[in-house]
């Protein structure tokens, strides 16, 4: 995961930089653009079809790694911490869901504005609490991690191939950076200085991954969590802050990652209705929600492994046609960023 936020950081910067360079305004008098539109104005109309190609697994991609993914891991955290069933958790937050993205970007940039910051601060004072109450166990939890990923002959650990594999994967997952989704949300921003804008998607990345990712391995490595395998996702780092905490440790932590999730449905919403109208115009947008609301429904209820893999398969789909589009437009993104310094 270190590895690929490293790359992650300069692919994340270059498409925050040509979202912006080569956005536009639609019928609302709104910023729209993300890889769809830098394909097609800075590559030209030869390339149309490789916008479209993004747009349309894009609008795929968005039902597995910003919505079921997320769904689920709401609905079992919920269903450890507080016995709730799956599907009347899928329903909760499939209602709150509708409520929210009816209003549109500016409602979900108001809800997300006031709720992530509050819950990033608790997150991050309890996990930094945790380690440094186990302060002496991480020189070992440092060296288990580098350790279990080299090791080829380790029983416990993964082989270095699996590693990678699953490393990047969760690595991608967590910042999204060379899938082109987070460009969609940085056309929109008011900045008119496509450099600029570039820098705060890099930090973007260093902060999701290098930092709160590194975190949670921390306190789920230090508390002994790591041990229990019968125990995966979202849950793992809800039981480890219940061992270092207690039970108020868990249930804040289940409430955090609650408010995470929910806030990646509403604004990945965003992500996959802008792809849908690139390919079929507004008239799309309310059968897209709908659509939208009920797959939160079925990813809260179905197997975690099926929905990381539906997930990790639409990802690379969408991802192809952007790394694709970076690399040809790297010289614009050269230039812009050297103007600006």
């Amino acid at each position: 995961m270190w590895v690929i936020a490293f790359f992650g950081m300069a692919t994340k910067y270059s498409e925050a930089v040509l979202a912006v360079q080569y956005r536009e305004i639609n019928s609302r008098g709104q910023f729209v653009g993300g890889p769809m539109y830098y394909i097609r104005n800075g590559l030209g109309p030869s390339w149309a079809w490789l916008g479209v190609l993004f747009a349309f697994f894009g609008m795929l991609a968005a039902f597995g790694i910003g919505n079921t993914v997320q769904a689920h891991s709401v609905a079992n955290v919920m269903l450890q911490t507080f016995s709730i069933p799956l599907l009347t958790t899928g329903l909760i937050i499939a209602a709150l869901t509708s409520l929210v993205i009816i209003g549109g970007v500016r409602r979900i940039a108001s809800f997300a504005s006031r709720v992530v910051p509050l819950m990033a601060i608790l997150y991050i004072g309890m996990a930094l609490t945790i380690i440094g109450m186990h302060a002496s166990a991480i020189p070992e939890a440092f060296k288990l991690i580098i350790s279990s990923a080299f090791n080829l002959d380790s029983g416990a650990g993964a082989t270095l191939w699996l590693a990678m594999r699953w490393g990047f994967a969760r690595g991608i997952f967590s910042n999204e950076a060379g899938l082109g989704s987070a460009a969609i949300a940085h056309a929109a921003a008011k900045s008119s200085s496509p450099a600029e804008q570039g820098n705060v998607a890099m930090l973007g990345t260093f902060i999701d991954t290098i930092c709160l990712c590194t975190m949670t391995a921390l306190v789920i490595i230090v508390t002994g969590t790591w041990t229990d395998e019968s125990v995966q996702g979202a849950a793992a780092s809800a039981m480890a802050f219940s061992n270092g905490f207690g039970p108020i440790g868990g249930i804040m932590l289940s409430l955090s990652l609650a408010v995470f999730a929910f806030t990646t449905i509403i604004g990945w919403s965003y992500y996959g209705e802008r792809c849908a109208e690139y390919l079929f115009g507004m008239r799309v947008i309310s059968y897209y929600r709908a659509l939208w609301i009920l797959a939160i429904v079925v990813g809260a209820t179905i197997e975690l492994n099926l929905v990381w893999a539906i997930a990790d398969i639409l990802n690379g789909l969408m991802a192809i046609p952007n790394l694709i589009a970076l690399l040809l437009l790297s010289p614009v993104v050269f230039k812009l960023a050297l103007k600006h310094d």
